[in-house]
């Protein structure tokens, strides 16, 4: 039984290493699912503030476009060769100085008529525009529509040039802190590219999205994942998950202790039942040996033989049915259903008959010291004190040497009488004085020849409970004991 409740120990302590290791991994799973969450959102953000921005940059540029320059868009595509098909860009740009033309001097936004004339002048006189042509390689463009957009882009930076202020504050009415870096990329970028985090302690994600394709120009947006927010947004998993682990792996030692607990119940048992059968053979052989004795006619005319056979019988009856009251008083299920006959008697008197009474082994010399005062009164059951006072004496002349001192002392307290039994004796260790009054517990004594059941205590502190006392021990390995009993008056 032993190596199966070891084998349980170890396969439960394995389980709950193994349930606990699980649940991390998930719980890290589950972390790193919400953070690429939150990139994914993050980056849709990112992606609308630029198309934002950039159609802001496209109204502003709409708004002053004839009074500053005019493009055209044109694609080209051929097949090489080799069968390759190519495909080529060109923006056509005209610089137009609109107050130059126009004669003004100052610098203001001009008016719808001056706009209307400008606009004349310009048809009239085309040799007054600056045209410029550009020719562009798109032939790695993914499609003609990118490619178109690209050449939209390159007209939208020549009107209204992307900077680093406007994306950011479109950002932060998204609630999106970054940092803004414009870069010139070495080959030119069609679409937008994610560089998702790579740690997952501070976490960090990269978007670099061309904002003039044709001339390699990208914007790097950098943002820090906060962890806080996305903690806060595990909360209810990391709760849930947090109390199922400790509901289960309570559950767990529970049904683990249940399983000791039922198996030291079970040893305990069979001690008790093997105890038992030796407590009871000595009274019913002594009884036996009786009983014989006075079935035989020519010992029973003897009258001093008569006389010890009659009072071997009675010590035997007596002691059997002493035990078969403890039992009884041990089986109750509370304090409350032990009857109790309480009465005034003499304290003194009362230990002067048990002291009489008690056997004393014959290997021991005992002195016993009653120090308790000849007019000591006090109230309870006499009966079930006799017994208090009677187990802790035979405990003191059990469990010590050959010379035995018991001393015995009362005295009033406001709360009531205190009782002192002390012994010198083998004393009690500190790990074994909080446990001795457990049925069935025996500590160091069970390693011992000593007989006992481990019932003698814990029938002392059930007795002293039912008074509504109070019973402790103060002990020294080697030194002695003294159990000290407070009974209310």
């Amino acid at each position: 039984m032993e190596k199966k409740i070891k084998i349980l120990y170890i396969l439960s302590i394995a389980a709950i290493l193994a349930f606990l290791v699980m649940q991390v991994y998930w719980l890290y799973g589950r972390y790193e699912y919400s953070i690429s969450e939150y990139e994914n959102i993050s980056c849709e953000k990112i992606s609308k503030a630029i198309v934002e921005y950039n159609n802001e940059r496209a109204k502003h540029s709409a708004v002053k476009k004839i009074a500053r320059t005019q493009s055209s868009y044109q694609m080209n595509t051929d097949i090489d060769s080799v069968g390759i098909r190519r495909r080529t860009v060109s923006i056509t740009t005209k610089e137009i100085d609109g107050r130059k033309i126009l004669g003004i001097s100052e610098k203001r936004d001009l008016t719808p008529e001056e706009m209307k004339t400008l606009q004349d002048l310009i048809l009239d006189s085309l040799d007054m525009v600056d045209e410029k042509v550009a020719t562009v390689d798109a032939s790695t463009a993914p499609s003609d529509g990118i490619a178109w957009n690209a050449m939209r882009n390159f007209d939208n930076e020549i009107q209204s040039p992307f900077t680093t202020e406007g994306i950011d504050s479109i950002l932060r009415m998204n609630n999106l802190n970054a940092e803004i870096t414009l870069i010139l990329q070495d080959s030119v970028t069609w679409e937008p590219i994610t560089i998702r985090h790579s740690s997952v302690i501070s976490p960090r994600f990269k978007v670099i999205t061309p904002y003039s394709e044709l001339e390699r120009k990208a914007v790097v947006i950098e943002c820090e994942i906060p962890r806080s927010e996305i903690l806060r947004n595990m909360g209810w998993t990391l709760a849930l998950a947090f109390i199922l682990s400790v509901f289960l792996i309570i559950c767990l030692l529970w049904q683990i202790k249940t399983i000791v607990k039922l198996t030291r119940l079970d040893k305990m048992r069979n001690s008790f039942i093997t105890t038992m059968i030796h407590e009871l053979k000595r009274p019913i052989s002594t009884l036996k040996m009786c009983v014989s004795g006075i079935d035989n006619d020519k010992l029973m005319e003897d009258d001093r033989l008569r006389h010890e056979l009659t009072a071997e019988t009675r010590i035997a009856l007596d002691n059997l049915s002493a035990y078969f009251s403890k039992l009884r008083d041990i089986t109750f299920n509370n304090v409350e259903q032990i009857p109790l006959n309480v009465t005034a008697f003499n304290l003194s008197n009362m230990v002067d008959g048990i002291l009489k009474s008690v056997a004393i082994p014959s290997t021991k010399r005992v002195t016993f010291e009653n120090d308790i005062a000849g007019d000591m009164e006090i109230s309870a059951d006499p009966s079930h004190l006799t017994n208090i006072i009677t187990n802790l004496i035979e405990n003191a002349l059990k469990y010590s040497g050959e010379d035995v001192v018991v001393r015995i002392n009362s005295e009033s307290t406001p709360e009531g009488v205190k009782i002192n039994v002390a012994d010198n004796g083998n004393g009690i260790s500190a790990a074994d004085r909080s446990r001795i009054f457990n049925r069935f517990y025996r500590g160091k004594a069970s390693a011992t020849d000593i007989p006992g059941m481990g019932l003698g205590l814990s029938y002392v502190k059930l007795l002293v409970d039912a008074h509504g006392g109070e019973i402790s021990v103060e002990s020294s390995e080697g030194i002695g004991s003294v159990f000290t009993i407070k009974l209310p008056q």
